[in-house]
Protein backbone atom coordinates (compact mmCIF):
# COMPACT_ATOMS: atom_id res chain seq x y z
CA UNK A 1 0.00 0.00 0.00
CA UNK A 2 1.09 3.70 -1.18
CA UNK A 3 1.91 6.67 0.99
CA UNK A 4 -1.40 8.23 -0.83
CA UNK A 5 -3.49 5.35 -0.67
CA UNK A 6 -2.70 5.72 3.36
CA UNK A 7 -4.08 8.98 3.32
CA UNK A 8 -7.92 8.79 1.36
CA UNK A 9 -10.54 8.87 3.38
CA UNK A 10 -12.95 6.07 3.20
CA UNK A 11 -15.34 9.28 3.30
CA UNK A 12 -14.24 10.18 -0.35
CA UNK A 13 -15.02 6.23 -1.89
CA UNK A 14 -18.42 7.31 -3.20
CA UNK A 15 -17.14 10.13 -4.84
CA UNK A 16 -13.88 9.62 -6.63
CA UNK A 17 -15.88 6.33 -7.74
CA UNK A 18 -18.20 8.62 -9.32
CA UNK A 19 -15.10 10.37 -11.07
CA UNK A 20 -13.67 7.38 -12.34
CA UNK A 21 -17.27 6.62 -13.93
CA UNK A 22 -17.32 9.93 -15.21
CA UNK A 23 -14.01 9.79 -16.74
CA UNK A 24 -15.17 6.09 -18.30
CA UNK A 25 -18.69 7.74 -19.54
CA UNK A 26 -16.79 11.04 -21.77
CA UNK A 27 -13.91 8.65 -22.83
CA UNK A 28 -16.60 6.41 -24.36
CA UNK A 29 -18.59 9.39 -26.00
CA UNK A 30 -15.38 10.80 -27.68
CA UNK A 31 -14.80 7.12 -28.83
CA UNK A 32 -15.50 6.24 -32.93
CA UNK A 33 -16.09 2.78 -32.87
CA UNK A 34 -15.06 -0.02 -35.58
CA UNK A 35 -18.11 -2.01 -36.31
CA UNK A 36 -17.71 -5.26 -37.21
CA UNK A 37 -19.08 -7.48 -40.03
CA UNK A 38 -20.32 -11.15 -39.50
CA UNK A 39 -20.50 -13.14 -42.78
CA UNK A 40 -22.08 -16.54 -43.19
CA UNK A 41 -20.90 -18.71 -45.97
CA UNK A 42 -21.93 -21.72 -47.79
CA UNK A 43 -19.75 -23.86 -46.95
CA UNK A 44 -19.07 -22.84 -43.05
CA UNK A 45 -15.59 -24.82 -43.41
CA UNK A 46 -14.18 -23.18 -46.20
CA UNK A 47 -13.93 -19.04 -46.24
CA UNK A 48 -13.80 -18.87 -49.86
CA UNK A 49 -16.98 -20.01 -50.30
CA UNK A 50 -19.85 -17.29 -51.51
CA UNK A 51 -21.35 -15.59 -48.60
CA UNK A 52 -24.58 -16.56 -47.73
CA UNK A 53 -25.98 -13.93 -45.73
CA UNK A 54 -23.83 -10.46 -43.91
CA UNK A 55 -24.47 -8.59 -41.18
CA UNK A 56 -22.98 -5.46 -39.70
CA UNK A 57 -22.30 -5.30 -36.24
CA UNK A 58 -22.45 -1.02 -35.24
CA UNK A 59 -21.01 -1.77 -31.59
CA UNK A 60 -18.50 -3.68 -33.16
CA UNK A 61 -16.61 -6.96 -31.79
CA UNK A 62 -17.91 -8.23 -28.38
CA UNK A 63 -16.44 -8.86 -25.04
CA UNK A 64 -15.70 -8.14 -21.64
CA UNK A 65 -13.92 -5.65 -19.53
CA UNK A 66 -13.41 -5.12 -15.84
CA UNK A 67 -11.09 -2.92 -13.35
CA UNK A 68 -8.67 -4.46 -10.66
CA UNK A 69 -7.89 -3.53 -7.96
CA UNK A 70 -4.91 -4.92 -5.35
CA UNK A 71 -4.35 -5.48 -3.00
CA UNK A 72 -7.47 -6.76 -1.48
CA UNK A 73 -7.18 -5.06 1.95
CA UNK A 74 -6.87 -1.48 0.99
CA UNK A 75 -9.46 0.14 2.48
CA UNK A 76 -10.56 1.17 -1.22
CA UNK A 77 -10.63 -2.55 -2.25
CA UNK A 78 -12.79 -3.38 0.89
CA UNK A 79 -15.04 -0.47 0.07
CA UNK A 80 -15.47 -1.89 -3.26
CA UNK A 81 -16.37 -5.50 -1.87
CA UNK A 82 -18.90 -3.66 0.64
CA UNK A 83 -20.27 -2.16 -2.83
CA UNK A 84 -20.66 -6.19 -4.81
CA UNK A 85 -17.46 -6.40 -6.48
CA UNK A 86 -16.10 -9.33 -6.45
CA UNK A 87 -12.74 -10.73 -5.85
CA UNK A 88 -9.86 -11.14 -8.59
CA UNK A 89 -8.10 -14.20 -9.45
CA UNK A 90 -4.74 -13.32 -7.92
CA UNK A 91 -6.32 -11.05 -4.88
CA UNK A 92 -7.95 -8.06 -5.29
CA UNK A 93 -11.04 -6.75 -6.00
CA UNK A 94 -12.83 -6.82 -9.35
CA UNK A 95 -15.62 -4.55 -11.09
CA UNK A 96 -16.82 -6.16 -14.15
CA UNK A 97 -18.19 -3.12 -16.64
CA UNK A 98 -21.93 -4.18 -17.21
CA UNK A 99 -22.23 -0.94 -19.30
CA UNK A 100 -22.84 -1.09 -23.29
CA UNK A 101 -24.01 -4.19 -23.81
CA UNK A 102 -21.60 -6.27 -25.71
CA UNK A 103 -19.01 -3.87 -27.04
CA UNK A 104 -15.99 -4.50 -26.20
CA UNK A 105 -14.32 -1.86 -27.46
CA UNK A 106 -16.80 0.74 -25.47
CA UNK A 107 -15.97 -1.64 -22.39
CA UNK A 108 -11.79 -1.28 -22.49
CA UNK A 109 -11.96 2.36 -23.02
CA UNK A 110 -14.08 3.01 -19.86
CA UNK A 111 -12.28 0.83 -18.06
CA UNK A 112 -9.08 2.38 -19.26
CA UNK A 113 -9.98 5.70 -18.28
CA UNK A 114 -11.98 4.28 -14.84
CA UNK A 115 -8.54 2.77 -13.76
CA UNK A 116 -6.74 6.17 -15.04
CA UNK A 117 -8.35 7.84 -12.13
CA UNK A 118 -8.10 5.68 -9.57
CA UNK A 119 -4.66 5.20 -10.22
CA UNK A 120 -4.22 9.07 -10.38
CA UNK A 121 -5.48 9.10 -6.41
CA UNK A 122 -2.63 6.59 -5.74
CA UNK A 123 -4.81 3.40 -5.79
CA UNK A 124 -3.41 0.52 -7.76
CA UNK A 125 -5.60 -0.03 -10.55
CA UNK A 126 -5.56 -1.73 -14.27
CA UNK A 127 -8.07 -2.92 -16.60
CA UNK A 128 -8.38 -6.27 -18.14
CA UNK A 129 -10.39 -7.51 -20.90
CA UNK A 130 -11.09 -10.21 -23.09
CA UNK A 131 -12.69 -10.73 -26.56
CA UNK A 132 -15.81 -13.09 -26.37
Amino acid sequence: MNETQKKLDPVFFPRLWDLAHNAGMLAVEKLQVIPMIVQEHTDFLNDNSPVKKSWFIEEGCCGFAWVTVRPGNCSFARWMKEKGCHSAYGGGMQYWVYLFNQSLQKKETYAEAFAKTLREFGIWAYPGSRMD
